[in-house]
Formats: structure tokens, C-alpha cells, sequence
């Protein structure tokens, strides 16, 4: 009973938070906090596999920021010449980092929002009051997991007659990966016109409709929610005290880091860390339970 198991509005909430703080937030313990917990939690979500593809995002980290600091001028700090003869600043390479950590972060919320929350939620939550949009979000969320799927078999297929990506020349695989593209974007058209289709003709654009659910509000989601708004509490705090900021232009200004930081640290950790923790200590107590038996 980990945290998809909570109220729809919980997770909506929670999500809501957390991507909006790893998107606007630029001070870097922010980031790296944010970073951080991402990471964590969508490796528990994934497992040892999806920490491994995840750590593709380091070094795609650090490719952007050369790019970023290479094509982007400005700063004082002058690290030396580019090839085209700009200046390559010091300033321009780190906040090249600063986007990319804050690209990555979000990528990695996006994967937990994908593992949480599913398409009954989405119907659930969207259905009174925006239809059509719950009707396309449900769809969207069904459909990714189908194209993942329907690739595999579409290139088994084509690897079965000689035309798989990795078979002849590197014209030949070119052409046979774009033969597969073209085959799984027309599936893809398909299959959403005909999902489309489906959820119009049982009423899911009409305004009002009910939908069966089994959600509750218990103690558990009040807990969780009474301990959320209190890690937000120290976020807003530091976000009117102006301690999410920093600038890195022209030069590179951090606020003070003081008692009351560590403090708005602390705050927003435990808040992206909630899900994580509830989850381990689930799985603690089920661990514990069976072995009483």
C-alpha cells in the first residue's frame, strides 16, 4: 500500500508541488535536493533497471551545459575562447548545469506521475469538471504503454522477414527503421481515433457523468496531507524570503546559506521525500507482519 494507493487529489497535489519546485526553483541545493529525491523515488518505482537507464541523464547533464556555455555569451569570469572565438564563461557553464539538472528533475517527476497516476485517476479527477480533458489525458496514459508494446512486436515482426533495425547495410537499417516508425505511428492514429471513438459513445465527454470509483478520503491521506502542507509551509517561506533564487548574470550571486536555510532545506527534502518514505515504511511493516506469522 505505497503512495499510488492514496486519494487521487493527494497525488495530484503532491506531483502539482514538486514539479513546479524543481522547475522554477534555481538555487542549487534546491536543485540538488530536488534532483535527489526524484531519482530516489522513481528507481524505487522502476527498479534496478530504471536507475540504470536513468543515470543516462548525468552525463546528458553535462553535454547540455558545454553546449549551453559553448553557444550562450555572457558573465564575467572568462574561461577561454570557444572555436568560433567567443568567450566561454564561467558563468554560462553552470547555469548550462542549471538547466539541465532542472530538465532532468522534471523528467524523472514526469516518470513517477506515469507510475502513479493512472487513467481512472485522471478520470476521476477531471471528469466533472473538464470532460474532454479527462477523456484525452485517460486516453494519453492507456496509450503509452500500448506504443511501447506495439514497437517490440512491430520490429520482431520486420526482424522476422530480414528487415529488422539491426539486419544489411547502414542504408538499409536506415530504411527499415523508418519503415517501422511509419508503421507505428499509423497504429498509433488508429488505435487513439478508435479510443477516441469508444469512450465518446459511453458519454465520456458528457458534461456532469458519473463515474464508479472506489477512492477515499481516510486517515491515512489526512495524515499525508496534514504533513505535505507543513513541508510546503517552510517552502513558501523560503520562496517569499527569496532563498529559491540565485543569478548568474552577469556574475554568480547565491543567498547566504543560514540557520533559517538549513531549515527551508530540511522542509522542502521531507516533502519530496514523503512518497519514498511512505512507501519503505509500508513495505517495513508488511515485512514485519509476515514474519509474526
Amino acid at each position: 500500500m505505497g503512495f499510488e494507493r492514496c486519494h487521487p487529489a493527494v497525488n495530484f497535489l503532491f506531483f502539482t508541488a514538486v514539479i513546479a519546485g524543481a522547475a522554477l526553483f534555481r538555487h542549487p541545493v534546491f536543485l540538488l535536493i530536488g534532483f535527489c529525491c526524484a531519482f530516489a523515488y522513481a528507481a524505487k518505482r522502476g527498479g534496478g533497471r530504471a536507475a540504470a537507464r536513468q543515470l543516462i541523464l548525468l552525463p546528458l547533464i553535462v553535454v547540455f551545459a558545454l553546449y549551453y556555455g559553448t553557444f550562450t555569451h555572457f558573465g564575467v569570469t572568462v574561461l577561454g575562447k570557444n572555436f568560433a572565438g567567443n568567450a566561454l564563461t564561467l558563468e554560462s557553464l553552470v547555469y548550462g548545469v542549471v538547466l539541465g539538472t532542472t530538465a532532468a528533475a522534471v523528467i524523472l517527476w514526469f516518470s513517477c506521475v506515469h507510475s502513479v497516476i493512472t487513467a481512472d485517476k485522471v478520470v476521476y479527477l477531471l471528469g466533472r469538471v473538464s470532460p474532454r480533458l479527462s477523456l484525452f489525458l485517460a486516453i494519453l496514459l492507456r496509450m503509452v504503454p500500448g506504443i511501447r508494446s506495439q514497437a517490440g512486436r512491430i520490429s520482431t515482426a520486420q526482424k522476422g522477414i530480414g528487415q529488422g533495425l539491426n539486419q544489411g547495410s547502414p542504408i538499409r537499417r536506415l530504411r527499415n527503421a523508418i519503415r517501422i516508425f511509419s508503421m507505428l505511428i499509423t497504429w498509433t492514429v488508429d488505435a487513439l481515433t478508435a479510443a477516441s471513438d469508444a469512450m465518446a459513445c459511453r458519454g465520456g465527454t458528457l458534461r456532469g457523468r458519473t463515474a464508479f470509483s472506489v477512492y477515499r478520503f481516510d486517515n491515512r491521506d489526512r495524515a499525508f496531507v496534514i504533513g505535505m502542507f507543513t513541508c510546503l509551509t517552510f517552502t513558501a517561506m523560503a520562496v517569499m524570503l527569496r532563498q529559491t533564487e540565485a543569478i548568474y548574470d552577469p556574475g554568480i550571486r547565491i543567498p547566504p546559506i543560514t540557520a533559517m536555510s538549513w531549515l527551508f532545506f530540511f522542509g522542502y527534502a521531507a516533502l519530496c521525500l514523503m512518497p519514498l518514505a511512505l512507501e519503505l515504511w509500508t513495505e517495513y511493516r508488511f515485512r514485519k507482519a509476515r514474519n509474526a506469522l
